[in-house]
C-alpha cells in the first residue's frame, strides 16, 4: 500500500438492504449486498424484521466484501456508514457495527447522508462513465424522496425543488399494487411499460408551482380510471396491463423531464445527474438519453449496481469526507431524517 492509497469500509443500512463496500480512493474493490425477501408477503418493509434481518447479515456481508476486496480489516483506514435518512432500527445496527469496528481498530469514522451518496455515486472511478463537473443537477428519485439538487460542491448542495407529497418511487409502487402486481411493484410496471404503448391512455399531470413535485393526484386519477374500467370489464387490467403500465410511465417522466427542463431554464446549468433507485427505470433513462440529443444537456445516468442502496456510494462520500478530515466520534447520532 502506498501513501496515496486509501482504503475504506462503506456499509449501508438504511432500508431493508444489508450492503458493504471497500473503496481503495474512488474506486470500487468491492460491493456486496444482502436483500430481505421476507418483506414481499406483506407488500412492503417491515420496519422491525428489516432491522433484525441486518442483524443477520452485516457481520457476513462486510466479511465478503473485504475477502471479495482481498484486503484485511487491519488494512482499513477508515469507516463509512449510513447515518439517515432511513428507517431508525436499520441505521442503528449499521450505525452500532461501524463505531465497534473504527473503535476496535482505532481509525476514523465517517457519517454519510444517504441522499449525498445517490448524487456522488457519479464520482465513483467506473471505467465507461464519466464524472459531472461543478455545478450540475442532480435529480434523485427513489421510494422516499424525489428532489432537484443544484450541485456546486462536494459539501455545497442546495435542493431547488422536491415532492410536498409522494415519492416517485411510491407513485410506481402505489400504481403497481392498484394494478395487484406484487411487491416490489416498480420494476414490474417498468417490465411491462416496455411492451406497451404509453399514449394509449391520458392522464391528467399535476400543476404544481416552481420546481416542486406531486404525486398523490396522478395517484388518485390512476385509482378511480382503474376502478371504472374494470366496472365497466372486469378483465380489463388483464387485457390492457402493459398499456396501463407504458402510459402510467409515461405521464411519471413527462413530469420529470418538464421539471428538469423548468430548472435548466432557471440556473443555466445544463449538466444533469441521475442517482436513486427509480433511476434504474429503463424509461427514464431513456428519457435522459433523449434529453441529452433534444435539449444540448450533457446527462449522467450511473452504472446499474450504483442506483439501488449500495454501500459503494457510501464509501465514495466516505472518501471525500476522509480527505477534508470530516471525522465523527462515537457521539454520532442516526437519524431518521437529516438535514441536507
Amino acid at each position: 500500500m502506498t501513501q496515496n492509497q486509501v482504503y475504506i469500509l462503506a456499509i449501508e443500512s438504511s432500508c431493508d438492504d444489508t450492503a458493504a463496500a471497500v473503496l481503495c480512493n474512488d474506486k470500487v474493490l468491492s460491493n456486496v449486498v444482502a436483500n430481505q425477501l421476507v418483506h414481499q408477503q406483506y407488500g412492503g418493509v417491515v420496519p422491525e424484521l428489516a432491522s433484525r434481518a441486518h442483524q443477520q447479515n452485516i457481520v457476513p456481508v462486510v466479511d465478503a466484501a473485504l475477502k471479495k476486496a482481498g484486503i484485511t480489516a487491519n488494512q482499513l483506514q477508515a469507516i463509512a456508514f449510513t447515518q439517515g435518512p432511513g428507517l431508525l432500527g436499520s441505521l442503528l445496527v449499521g450505525s452500532s457495527f461501524a463505531k465497534s469496528m473504527a473503535m476496535a481498530l482505532d481509525i476514523p469514522l465517517l457519517a454519510v447522508n444517504h441522499m449525498h451518496a445517490h448524487i456522488f455515486a457519479h464520482f465513483i472511478d467506473e471505467p465507461g462513465y464519466s464524472k459531472p463537473q461543478f455545478p450540475f443537477l442532480a435529480l434523485t428519485i427513489s421510494g422516499g424522496h424525489t428532489q432537484i439538487v443544484q450541485v456546486n460542491g462536494f459539501f455545497d448542495l442546495k435542493i431547488i425543488g422536491e415532492t410536498t407529497d409522494d415519492a416517485v418511487g411510491e407513485a410506481f409502487d402505489k400504481s403497481a399494487k392498484i394494478l395487484g402486481l406484487p411487491y416490489p411493484g416498480g420494476p414490474l410496471v417498468d417490465k411491462h411499460a416496455q411492451q406497451g404503448n404509453p399514449k394509449a391512455f391520458a392522464f391528467t399531470k399535476p400543476k404544481i408551482p416552481n420546481l416542486d413535485f406531486s404525486f398523490s393526484g396522478l395517484k388518485t386519477a390512476i385509482l378511480y380510471f382503474i376502478q371504472k374500467n374494470v366496472a365497466e370489464n372486469p378483465d380489463f387490467i388483464a387485457e390492457r396491463l402493459d398499456d396501463i403500465c407504458a402510459s402510467i410511465q409515461h405521464t411519471i417522466i413527462e413530469i420529470l423531464i418538464d421539471k428538469l427542463k423548468l430548472a435548466v431554464h432557471e440556473t443555466g446549468i445544463k449538466q444533469i445527474a441521475i442517482g436513486g433507485g427509480v433511476s434504474a427505470n429503463s424509461g427514464i433513462r431513456a428519457a435522459m438519453e433523449s434529453a441529452q440529443k433534444q435539449f444540448g444537456w450533457t446527462t449522467f445516468i450511473p452504472k446499474f449496481e450504483y442506483t439501488t442502496d449500495n454501500a459503494a456510494m457510501i464509501g465514495i462520500v466516505g472518501y471525500q469526507k476522509f480527505l477534508e478530515q470530516q471525522f465523527e466520534t462515537a457521539e454520532v447520532v442516526s437519524k431518521a431524517r437529516i438535514q441536507f
